[in-house]
């Protein structure tokens, strides 16, 4: 007998109702982190598109043989999107049975970004982050602060937030999270004041059109933690000196990409590394320590196989 096809669409609905937790996130990427180390599970360099217009486009591919899945991931941005009332980034995960080829799911790729995101800065923020780390601030208010937020709230106990946007909506959207929350909001003029005072500092800014950089890291306090969602774009690259450990998602990866994200000098690791302990976590309460996302498919298949099992069972 044949095996069968039975493709699944999981909605952000359907994903919202699976109730996943981010310590099942972290345990799912850290486990294919592990097996990418040890040879079962393989991961593409991302693939990247640039048109005119302002356009973004972008794939992932990954594939396990533990759990059994390959996951493709195709993004869309486009900051005109917002002129016909759809939001800029568009995206879908096609989940893939990694033995036979059949298809198993089509998963809303926005939330799995959001929560695959927020999840690898989990997982490097464990290692790299100050235990009590209480306040933190984000530079970038869409939905990779909102995944952020209730990450490092479910792990750190967290009492402030400071928010700075460009966009006020998001930037004001993000407060009223945070006080849902029962978290004390301060919504921020400049990016110098949401950061200057945060043990945790999230940036997720826009990538198109490109942001001119902005971002100091000598504004950071001794002992903050900064998780980089946006290739350290907005950074100011000579600051980056100011972090006394950085680590990126993938080393591999980087040296295939014709323009990396900073000098490769300045890399103390790798997420793959930090996990294993090859690479040192913080060493002492005063230092700056970052995570560098320029984006990893590994964490796509790590959450569309787990919200996949999860909506099996």
């Amino acid at each position: 007998m044949e095996p069968t096809c039975d493709l699944n669409f999981l909605s952000s609905d359907i994903l919202n109702s699976l109730g996943i937790t981010t310590l099942e996130v972290i345990a799912s990427i850290e486990k294919l982190l592990l097996g990418q180390k040890h040879g079962k599970v393989w991961n593409a360099p991302k693939a990247v598109l640039m048109p005119p217009g302002d356009r973004f486009m972008m794939a992932t591919l990954t594939c396990a043989d533990d759990p059994r899945f390959m996951a493709v991931k195709s993004l869309f941005l486009s900051p005109h999107n917002a002129e016909q009332g759809l939001e800029s980034i568009q995206s879908v995960v096609t989940l893939m049975d990694s033995r036979t080829g059949l298809p198993r799911a089509v998963i809303d790729g926005n939330w799995i970004t959001g929560i695959r995101t927020a999840g690898l800065s989990a997982v490097a923020a464990t290692r790299l982050a100050r235990p009590d780390s209480s306040s933190i601030a984000f530079v970038g208010c869409g939905v990779q602060a909102r995944s952020h937020l209730r990450a490092m709230a479910d792990l750190f106990p967290i009492q402030e937030v400071r928010a700075f946007g460009r966009g006020h909506k998001s930037r004001d959207s993000l407060c009223q999270l945070a006080l849902e929350m029962g978290l004390e909001s301060i919504q921020c003029e400049s990016a110098q004041s949401a950061i200057s005072m945060a043990d945790i500092v999230v940036t997720s800014i826009s990538m198109t059109p490109k942001p001119e950089p902005f971002l100091d890291a000598n504004w950071l306090k001794p002992g903050a933690f900064a998780a980089i969602a946006d290739q350290a774009i907005p950074w100011i690259p000579s600051s980056l000196q100011a972090f006394d450990q950085i680590v990126i998602d993938d080393l591999a990866q980087e040296r295939t990409m014709v323009n990396p994200m900073f000098d490769l000098n300045q890399i103390n690791g790798d997420l793959t590394t930090l996990v294993e302990g090859e690479t040192e976590g913080r060493t002492s309460p005063d230092q700056r320590t970052a995570f560098v996302f320029r984006g990893l498919g590994i964490g796509d298949l790590a959450v569309a196989a787990l919200a996949y099992q999860k909506s099996q069972a």
